[in-house]
């Protein structure tokens, strides 16, 4: 069969080894969210990389690069809305109003490309 086995009483039991991950990223939010979506909706790639020990890498890599692209939608969309330290200023009530919107756009095109999507 194949690896090697310890009987115990009258069953072979195999030795099992888990195999320690290479990186210690954290999977964050966006990862967190991914995750769940996984485990909800398509169980068996889920299934999958958790079994072959590739899963969190995975998640890690997602939450980098959706963290990557929301800080550039953000600061993207804040400059085409002349959302900038002027207006933070000047009424910091409508640049905080601005930010949590494009905030919220961001989050929801990151949410819809990359977290929600597989």
């Amino acid at each position: 069969m194949g690896g090697t086995y310890t009987k115990i009483g009258d069953y072979y039991i195999p030795n099992l080894i888990l195999s320690p991950e290479k990186e210690h990223r954290s999977i964050g939010i966006w990862g967190q969210r991914h995750r769940d979506y996984l485990k909800q909706h398509n169980q068996v790639t889920f299934d999958i990389m958790l079994r072959y020990g590739t899963l969190f890498s995975y998640l890690a890599h997602i939450n980098e690069l959706a963290t990557d692209m929301f800080s550039l939608l953000v600061d993207e969309m804040a400059k085409c809305e002349g959302v900038n330290k002027k207006l933070k200023g000047g009424n910091q009530m409508e640049w905080v109003t601005r930010m949590n919107n494009i905030c919220n756009g961001a989050m929801g095109v990151v949410n819809a490309d990359l977290i929600f999507n597989v």
